[in-house]
Parts: C-alpha cells; structure tokens; sequence
C-alpha cells in the first residue's frame, strides 16, 4: 500500500464512523439486525454482539475501507466521501440538537 494522505485517512475514519453507525444504530438496518439476531442472539454469539457493539463493528468497517482504498483509491473515495460526508452532517446535526 502506498503511504495515506492525511485528507484521505480524515475520509476513511469518518467514513467507518458513518458505516458503523448505519450498521450498529440506524433504522434502515433494524430488519437484518433483528434477523441476525434471532440466528445468533447478542448474548451468546459473536456476530449477534458485533452488530450491537460500535466499537467492534469500526474495526470491521476500517478494515473494509483500508483494503478498498488499497484496490482502488478513486472508488474507496468516492464511497468514502460519501459516507464522510453524511458523518459530518451527522456530527453537525448532534452538535445543533444538544
């Protein structure tokens, strides 16, 4: 892998943060959680608790980007900077609310 802009790297971790959260909290994920979650329960599996965890699930959700971003750096980017850029409007929306 070729040495990480800091530009880039800013892309990717708040690209896994906005991953991590669609994949831990948002709603549009609530059927496949409860899903995996009746086949492997929170409590007693693995990937039932990665999928409640935000912690585990951004090691998962870096590794994704980094090995993308180490294929093709145009396409870990573009989906980075679109994630990235929904992280911010997250952040932004918290930071207005509180």
């Amino acid at each position: 892998m070729t040495d990480i802009s800091v530009f880039h790297l800013a892309v990717l971790g708040l690209a896994a943060y906005r991953l991590t959260g669609v994949i831990v909290e948002d709603v549009v994920l609530n059927r496949f959680r409860l899903w995996v979650w009746k086949k492997f329960p929170p409590e007693n599996e693995g990937l039932g608790y990665l999928l409640t965890c935000s912690k585990c699930a951004s090691i998962w959700t870096a590794s994704l980007l980094v090995a993308l971003y180490t294929i093709s750096t145009s396409t870990a980017m573009f989906v980075g900077g679109i994630l990235a850029v929904s992280a911010i409007v997250r952040l932004l929306t918290a930071l207005v609310d509180h």
